[in-house]
């Protein structure tokens, strides 16, 4: 039976804040490459975007209550100060705005019990705000860029994936993914668990085992082959469209520590 309106889930997507030019206009801008929307609307989702103009929990908390799961999105390097490092020289310059908004609503979102599908920077948004690391220059680790051999451009990789996972159940047990990323994982948060690597041993997916739908991948699957992993992220979201208020939204019980980090 096709969706109503009212049947189709509100997805928050946080975007990106760049210089960008249209038209007489160079400026900056809040903007998002359209594969992110579109696959939410190929899975029965309906997109809404997520601009970082604030960095506080207040205005997390007030943005979540609008929708019913939140994707955070690829995009640049998180700040290493983040999760106590020295800048590396590859590493880009600090983004304080996305790193501050989405650290926000990751703490909102995981609060209340939201679905919640992390892509590429997401993940590494997701692990640092709980408590996790990250290399920031994964050639220097695995010996080679082949999680990013061309600039501008997604290449492909194997990954294998835990039989018993969440991931496992949407998309199987391997799969060969979209990729582009210079950073991963490093130490991965005590309340996230790896259930994807790729064969040079980097940590491609983590899930947080119990409660919630939580996902998060090192993958573009908005690029290519991604529609299993959007339909099963967003029936997780439809299943928790009791309504929008935070007390109905599967909440967390109070004096659980999620490991994280403030924004």
């Amino acid at each position: 039976m096709p969706s109503t309106p009212a049947s189709l889930p509100r997805i928050g997507l946080t975007v990106y804040r760049e210089a960008a030019a249209w038209g007489p206009w160079d400026e900056r801008a809040d903007l998002l490459p359209a594969t992110y929307a579109d696959a939410v609307v190929d899975a029965g989702g309906a997109p809404l975007l997520l601009p970082p103009a604030s960095v506080t929990r207040e205005a997390a908390d007030a943005v979540l209550d609008g929708v019913h799961g939140l994707v955070l999105t690829g995009g640049a390097d998180v700040d290493p100060e983040r999760y106590g490092a020295r800048r590396h020289e590859r590493t880009g310059p600090p983004r304080a705005d996305r790193d501050g908004w989405e650290i926000a609503l990751a703490h909102a979102a995981l609060d209340r019990g939201m679905p919640l599908l992390a892509i590429c920077r997401g993940l590494q948004v997701l692990n640092v705000a709980l408590g996790g690391t990250l290399h920031q220059h994964l050639p220097d680790i695995v010996g080679h860029d082949g999680h990013c051999p061309v600039v501008g451009a997604h290449a492909r990789h194997d990954v294998r994936i835990e039989p018993h996972s969440r991931l496992a159940s949407a998309v199987g047990t391997a799969a060969s993914v979209p990729t582009h990323h210079h950073q991963a994982v490093a130490a991965l948060a005590p309340s996230l668990t790896a259930v994807a690597w790729a064969d040079d041993g980097t940590v491609e997916a983590a899930e947080r085992p119990d409660g919630p739908w939580v996902v998060g991948v090192q993958w573009h699957p908005e690029v290519a082959d991604g529609r299993p992993l959007f339909a099963a992220f967003v029936a997780a979201c439809r299943a928790a469209m009791i309504d929008t208020r935070p007390d109905r939204l599967q909440p967390v019980p109070a004096g659980v520590d999620h490991g994280m980090r403030a924004a």
